[in-house]
């Protein structure tokens, strides 16, 4: 009995459908390989919290990822498996997400007796910089950002609600703009109380010096700046966090295992090499960042 035209056209559809499973399960063979390396490097654990913008298959429906009650679940779980004396990597890529799920991995990162570092090789925007106010260190890559922590109500700033009530005459205000301002101040109240927890954390030591805590709550917590504003490195370290530049290479390396989803054409394009073959493929780790030259000499 032999094959066929047709039989061929089936097998060929079979392992047409079983190509994308064998696919997933290398690249997760890959990144737990790679996460499992790191680990055995840094004789720490390691906890990724990556989110990146996917589609939706077929559709093409861009979905925005961000910190949910599931990922607290899962990092709680995680730092509870750690023992006392293993120090904490988190590797975190996210434009931040639930205040709830933020304050609850914050809180378990501050009560970790050994050292926690977190690892910004991109960005960390609103709760993913709390995170980052909870560890020990916080090391970025010299172009990453943090940004600010001011509580949002809706689609509106909490700062700029009550800048409203400051500016305007009680009378003129409706009733739902007062509401909006009550919860806002409250807002911003539980906010810098927390901050100001995670900042004064001495647990192995003390990271930020006392007499920048209230400079750096203000920065961050009040509105100064649109709720988007990045913060780079530089000015991170003239506030006084904790701010070491130079990821390892290894992280780059686990970034690469954790790709944006491409949905047609990519956007980005480059052929990954050096241009020159005397200059090396990742930054490497060179410290706290130098003081930018004064233009005028």
């Amino acid at each position: 009995m032999g094959f066929g035209i047709g039989d061929l056209f089936w097998i060929f559809l079979l392992l047409s459908s079983l190509q994308p499973i064998w696919q997933k399960r290398q690249m997760e063979y890959r990144r737990f390989r790679a996460l499992h390396e790191f680990q055995e490097e840094r004789k720490s654990r390691v906890i990724l919290l990556i989110h990146r913008q996917e589609s939706i298959s077929l559709l093409g429906i861009p979905i925005s990822r961000y910190i949910t009650i599931e990922d607290s679940e899962q990092i709680l779980r995680a730092i509870r498996l750690t023992p006392p004396d293993v120090p904490i990597d988190l590797i975190l890529h996210t434009p931040g997400g639930l205040v709830l799920a933020t304050e609850q991995i914050a809180r378990a990162l501050i009560r970790h007796p050994s050292k926690v570092s977190v690892f910004v090789p991109h960005y960390a925007m609103s709760g993913g910089t709390m995170l980052a106010l909870a560890a020990d260190e916080i090391v970025m890559d010299a172009n990453a950002v943090l940004g600010p922590v001011d509580p949002q109500l809706g689609n509106y700033p909490a700062a700029s609600i009550l800048k409203v009530i400051a500016d305007k005459p009680i009378s003129e205000v409706d009733d739902q703009t007062l509401i909006m301002a009550d919860l806002a101040g409250k807002a911003i109240q539980q906010v810098q109380r927390f901050v100001r927890t995670l900042l004064k954390d001495n647990i192995p030591k003390q990271k930020v010096s006392p007499e920048n805590i209230e400079s750096i709550i203000e920065a961050l917590t009040t509105g100064r700046v649109t709720h988007d504003y990045p913060i780079t490195v530089e000015e991170a370290t003239e506030m006084g966090l904790p701010v070491t530049v130079g990821l390892p290479r290894s992280i780059y390396e686990l970034m690469d295992l954790y790709p944006q989803p491409q949905g047609g054409r990519p956007t980005v394009q480059y052929i990954p090499m050096p241009y020159d073959d005397r200059r090396p493929l990742l930054p490497t780790p060179k410290g706290r960042p130098m003081e930018e030259p004064n233009q005028n000499t």
